[in-house]
């Protein structure tokens, strides 16, 4: 059974880090990729980070190259995402979602790429 669970949401300030962690169970992080997303209020969810599976590329929003960084740990099959310099504009429900195979140039932040979702967990950076 393909899951998906994100943690390490909360309440930060601005210029604050927090790092999420997305387990993954039922499959192999060694032949699928894994996309960070995340959904303001109001807002379509945008892709935030990819990391490619095989080749072990990793894709950035410009919105947050510089800032974060995504990871992966194989024997605990998690990939993380380390956000540093977080601002007000960066608080959504952040996402975790599983891609068959790799991940190639703009197709990392392509929705349907994806086939399962974590349920999301909660950021918010405010003052």
């Amino acid at each position: 059974q393909v899951q998906l669970v994100e943690s390490g949401g909360g309440l930060v300030q601005p210029g604050g880090s927090l790092r999420l962690s997305c387990v993954a169970s039922g499959f192999t992080l060694d032949y699928n990729s894994i996309g960070w997303f995340r959904q303001a209020p109001g807002k379509e969810r945008e892709g935030v980070s990819g990391f490619s599976s095989g080749d072990g590329r990793t894709y950035y929003a410009d919105s947050v190259k510089g800032r974060f960084t995504i990871s992966k740990d194989n024997v605990k099959n998690t990939v993380y995402l380390q956000m540093n310099s977080l601002k007000p504009e960066d608080t959504a429900v952040y996402y975790c979602a599983r891609a068959r195979g790799v991940l190639t140039g703009d197709w990392w932040r392509f929705r349907p790429r994806y086939d399962y979702w974590g349920q999301g967990t909660q950021v918010t950076v405010s003052s």
